[in-house]
């Protein structure tokens, strides 16, 4: 089978993005015990971030602040309106040397869930290997529906949830993510893109004019939200919020999950581990295997260890740099979309390599494992392979473990 003979029999699906390869024709094969590990690492540094998002929640202001929350933001994000902290977040991982450590927390908005929740099967049985994501979309199922529920009864109506899921119309990867999470929760709803949206003051409506009880907005950052204002300077995104905050619609994911998407978050986490307050001895044995170094000021780093400054809100590698200990920058990605925004800087360790195959040839690739956590059950997992940094022009590469070692 070929490249196109693959994904040509997966409806909905993006192989190619920006005329550019993304989807590859090669699998990357990992251990059923390997794929444990990481499952089990990721549940174990969940409970470390749900327990720092209660702690987030009494912070003042000042505080949230320079974690890099937008001050829009600030009267929101303390609202624990569902019983969840978020619905689907993604874990990234450096997994290198017998050692796994996470590189951050994409709590709100991640993407990577139509390839790793429904692809991932099509190229495992491809290459004869078998899928360590087939359970996995029964997961998604349960906790979308859990979250359905929770979200339509915090506004203590009667009846049955007018549901809409939205995302950006003209970006293929968004509308498709969100479309399989449609497909993927199985009740009656509608996909409204983002620019059809009604927001009026007393709710928010389809182009029909129906009112939206639950907006599904899984690729919509609330960081862009804050600033969406209409074509007459109308702010809809703060009024948005303000409808959410009112019971008016319920927003997905909530905005808890926001609350954990600052990479801010793990310098705190790191502060209160090194100042051996908070957490309990359990819980810093996990934030001393998993977590790496991480501080709002680059100082800690000189003289003794290579460290990557990020933007607490950035994305696909944007405006990420990499210092040498002596502070020098050796790599700095091209987009500084967030360069003058809250950063923070964490010790750099290399991606492992592999030699991957593309529509180019082998390639050495740099890979990242990402891990899903679904309402703090761990979930689907796959690899981007690209440059030093994961960013924007990294492929998708699947992942399946050896057919004799069972399903």
């Amino acid at each position: 089978m070929t490249r196109d003979e693959l994904y040509g029999r997966i409806p909905y699906f993006w192989p190619d993005l920006n005329d550019e390869e993304y989807a590859l024709y090669d699998c990357f094969e990992m251990t059923a015990e390997h794929v444990s590990l990481i499952r089990e690492a990721t549940r174990a540094v969940d409970a470390i971030f749900r327990k720092t998002n209660r702690l987030l929640r009494t912070l003042p202001d000042e505080t949230l602040l320079l974690l890099g929350y937008p001050e829009a933001s600030l009267p929101f994000i303390r609202d624990k309106a569902i019983p969840q902290e978020t619905i689907i977040g993604r874990y990234d991982w450096i997994v290198k040397d017998d050692q796994l450590k996470l590189m951050e927390f994409n709590a709100d908005t991640p993407t990577f869930i139509k390839e790793l929740f429904d692809v991932n099967g099509y190229v495992t049985d491809a290459f004869g290997l078998n899928d360590p994501n087939k359970q996995s979309v029964l997961q998604l199922k349960e906790e979308l529906r859990k979250a359905i529920v929770a979200a339509w009864q915090r506004l203590k109506r009667e009846g049955t949830p007018k549901i809409v899921f939205t995302a950006h119309d003209d970006d293929i990867e968004d509308k498709w993510t969100s479309r399989f999470l449609q497909e993927t929760l199985d009740l009656p709803s509608e996909f409204v893109p983002l620019h059809l949206l009604l927001v009026d003051q007393d709710g928010v409506y389809t182009p029909a004019g129906e009112r939206i009880d639950i907006l599904y907005r899984q690729t919509y950052p609330i960081e862009h939200l804050v600033d969406d204002r209409s074509p007459d300077g109308d702010r809809i995104g703060i009024r948005l919020l303000e409808l959410n905050q009112q019971k008016v619609v319920s927003l997905l994911n909530p905005l808890s999950a926001f609350l954990m998407q600052s990479k801010g978050v793990q310098a705190l986490i790191w502060e209160l581990y090194e100042t051996e307050t908070f957490f309990d001895e359990a819980e810093r044995d996990i934030i001393h295997t998993y977590f790496l170094p991480t501080y709002l000021e680059a100082a800690p780093f000189f003289g003794q260890a290579d460290y990557v400054k990020k933007p607490a809100f950035g994305r696909e590698g944007d405006s990420v740099i990499l210092y040498t200990k002596d502070g020098r920058p050796f790599h700095k990605e091209a987009l500084q979309t967030y360069a003058e925004e809250t950063a923070v800087y964490q010790q750099f360790i290399e991606l492992p390599t592999r030699m991957t195959q593309t529509m180019k040839g082998l390639t050495e690739t740099h890979v990242m494992v990402g891990c899903f956590c679904l309402n703090g059950r761990p979930s689907a997992l796959g690899v981007r392979a690209g440059s030093k940094i994961t960013n924007n022009h990294s492929y998708y590469l699947a992942v399946g473990t050896p057919s004799h070692e069972g399903a």
